[in-house]
């Protein structure tokens, strides 16, 4: 699997993103479970056919461009030539201020590549992207992921106690960190919030990280274009539920989701409609805690 992982990479891009928008459509009639939940969830958050149709090539595109991402030859700058970046402005004036950055960056696009294209293109100025990395079950797995993440301009934590921390001291330290907001978390780890009128366990982490620590947040998503083509938008997430100590878990966790919900009520398209946002979270030993 690695070999293959390795021997796709060097395909060019927008082929994988054929070839991948075609498997997306055939796991779509072939597979009723994911097809059921996938419809029901787009639905059930008010979506129309036509607008969440796209979401199944879609879904598809992102499995095919992991190869690409994953296991690409290190030193090879191509991200500058092919994202498109919006509000990227209004991020570097807060990151100028010393305080601080989290964005926040759900499952609607290309959400590994986002990672990347900002670790790279600001490493020099301010430093390397701190997130908390969980390593996969499979071995194999690991290997090409942790290939991924040990690119120049990312430092990764683990997902522990000790991880939390560490990000603590970045953003302290007026570092900067993507977290995606929209996992289950452990049981003990979050707070039960509305997302686009259901009840979702909600993570607690983001809204202690920005409220212990000061930091400026702000929604970022990745936008794949045509022709293999992203676009990376930031928009501040300040003065929000989200930021202010004064609120509680859940006023936070509902500011969240509704964050999340204006991302994808954009880019519907383009969202993981198949994640199970409102299953019942399941407990964590306490050494692995993100907490």
């Amino acid at each position: 699997m690695i070999l293959l992982f390795r021997l796709l990479a060097h395909v060019p891009l927008p082929w994988m993103h054929r070839l991948g928008v075609a498997f997306g459509w055939l796991v779509w009639w072939g597979a009723p479970g994911y097809r059921r939940r996938f419809r029901t969830n787009a639905e059930a958050a008010g979506f129309t056919p036509a607008q969440y149709r796209p979401a199944i090539g879609a879904a598809g595109a992102m499995a095919a461009e992991l190869p690409w991402l994953w296991s690409r030859p290190r030193g090879e700058s191509v991200l500058p030539r092919i994202v498109r970046w919006e509000g990227a402005e209004g991020f570097e004036a807060a990151m100028d201020e010393r305080k601080g950055v989290i964005f926040v960056t759900p499952h609607i696009g290309s959400w590994e590549l986002c990672g990347q294209a900002v670790a790279e293109r600001y490493v020099g100025t301010y430093g390397p992207l701190v997130a908390l990395y969980r390593p996969p079950r499979k071995a194999w797995m690991n290997e090409l992921v942790k290939g991924a993440r040990d690119r120049a301009g990312l430092q990764m934590l683990p997902t522990s106690v000790a991880g939390v921390r560490g990000l603590i001291r970045a953003l302290r330290a007026g570092g900067y960190t993507g977290v995606l907001p929209d996992q289950v978390p452990p049981l003990g780890q979050g707070v039960w919030a509305p997302f686009f009128g259901r009840p979702a366990y909600t993570m607690t982490l983001l809204q202690r990280l920005a409220q212990q620590t000061g930091a400026h947040v702000f929604l970022c998503v990745c936008e794949r274009l045509r022709g293999a083509r992203y676009a990376i938008r930031f928009e501040s997430f300040d003065g929000t539920a989200m930021t202010d100590p004064a609120s509680t878990p859940e006023q936070a966790a509902t500011a969240l989701n509704g964050g999340i919900e204006s991302l994808i009520r954009a880019l519907p398209g383009q969202y993981v409609w198949d994640y199970a946002r409102f299953k019942q979270p399941k407990a964590e030993a306490p050494e692995s805690a993100a907490g």
